[in-house]
């Protein structure tokens, strides 16, 4: 337990994610976490100060010129209690203002006046996100040295879809680990290459054959390989996904781009991880003009693609070969077929069609597989799938060695 006695001041600003902080508290001190929360006014808004004192087991801090608090210095006795100064939500107007280094409420007077870590957890409309003051701002933010956790995309409360969104508690949870851990560079000299996200085909020039993959299981085996030591490069498809911190990344649209690139790849790559949701099959004639609707029936021809994970398990100088089987049934007997036919060293298999897990959820489960055995990877969020996943390749790679 990573966090075990840390002292964490919580602060917790005006964005809808603010209802995710009750979690995110009692994530915190299962983990042994010591919190404190402080609120700004709009935190108050979403969620009240008493909810999040319950769940703490500390008084909530809410004012800069509380004269009870003020008497002792509140406001320096929690800068110098902190190990760790978290904002999540952190929204645009409180990035601005800790970017501008204001000290206007008592919040932004703790980032100050604190000599410990910040990390923030950004939450805002994609559109705010996107704005050129924000960017801004987030380069004055990565100036200072202040760590950056997120956003993730997808729907938002307003309905829009993007970047913006807070990560989950269980991600915030583990990037706390990760911060007070003691990095362990198992995969030191090694180079992986992983490929993520789905690829899109296209019909014509404003259609396309894809699928719902989001790329988030392959972006966070990047991020564990990387934390772990690897020199890490991503074949993306088309996702809204933020590169992992120090991985290279190469993105690509189609399958045979994808194809390419990992067969240029992965001849200097000690690990090769197919992750990618390639699509089996492309339009065999792309229209140069858009399509005009017109009979009630179209037929489009599909030609197969290339087999990337196979290509690359028939490599001279092979890397330690894995892929993934994403099935809807019969999980095992697919799995175990395409582990053999394709010649991999092993194979990571899920059910998508199980709630919750697989497909745009930040939760999965695999069972791994490789010539003589199995391993069972239970349910969680894919950030820890992902430790759990590396580690066990390259456990299964020195074995390979060993024998």
């Amino acid at each position: 337990m990573f966090l075990l006695n840390k002292n964490i001041v919580l602060g917790v600003t005006g964005g809808i994610a603010a209802y995710k902080s009750a979690e995110l508290v009692r994530r915190l001190k299962d983990q042994g976490a010591n919190v404190r929360v402080v609120m700004t006014t709009g935190g108050k808004a979403f969620i009240t100060p008493l909810t999040l004192q319950a769940v703490s087991g500390n008084p909530v801090s809410d004012s800069l010129l509380d004269p009870e608090a003020e008497a002792a210095m509140g406001h320096i006795e929690l800068a110098k209690w902190a190990d760790l100064v978290l904002i999540a939500p952190a929204t645009a107007n409180t990035i601005a203002k800790i970017a501008a280094g204001m000290a206007d409420n008592l919040l932004t007077t703790i980032c100050l006046a604190t000599a410990a870590p910040i990390a923030i957890a950004p939450a805002m409309n994609q559109q705010m996100w996107h704005a050129n003051a924000t960017q801004a701002n987030m380069q004055l933010i990565n100036a200072l040295g202040i760590d950056v956790w997120g956003p993730g995309a997808g729907e938002q409360a307003c309905g829009d879809v993007g970047f913006g969104r807070m990560i989950e508690p269980g991600e915030i949870v583990q990037h706390c680990g990760d911060f007070f851990a003691e990095p362990i560079k198992t995969l030191s000299g090694q180079h992986w290459v992983i490929t993520a996200g789905p690829t899109r085909e296209a019909i014509d020039p404003v259609r396309y054959i894809s699928n719902h993959s989001s790329g988030k299981m392959g972006f966070a085996i990047a991020s564990a390989a990387s934390k772990a030591g690897a020199e890490v490069t991503v074949i993306s498809g088309p996702v809204n996904l933020a590169t992992p911190d120090n991985c290279a990344r190469v993105d690509v649209q189609s399958a045979e781009q994808m194809h390419q690139q990992a067969l240029a790849l992965a001849e200097n790559a000690t690990v090769f991880v197919a992750c990618a949701a390639v699509a089996d099959y492309r339009v065999a004639d792309i229209k140069e003009q858009k399509i005009k609707k017109s009979a009630d029936v179209m037929s489009i021809e599909l030609v197969k693609n290339p087999d990337i994970v196979a290509d690359v398990a028939k490599l001279t100088q092979k890397p330690f070969t894995v892929g993934f089987a994403a099935e809807t049934q019969d999980v095992e007997h697919y799995a175990k077929g395409k582990l053999a036919k394709k010649n991999l060293d092993m194979i990571a298999a899920n059910n998508v069609a199980t709630q919750g897990q697989g497909f745009n959820s930040d939760d999965n489960a695999l069972t791994i597989y490789w010539t003589d055995g199995s391993k069972e990877l239970p349910l969680t969020n894919k950030m820890e799938l992902a430790t759990q996943l590396v580690a066990s390749i390259n456990e299964r790679m020195h074995d390979d060695k060993r024998s």
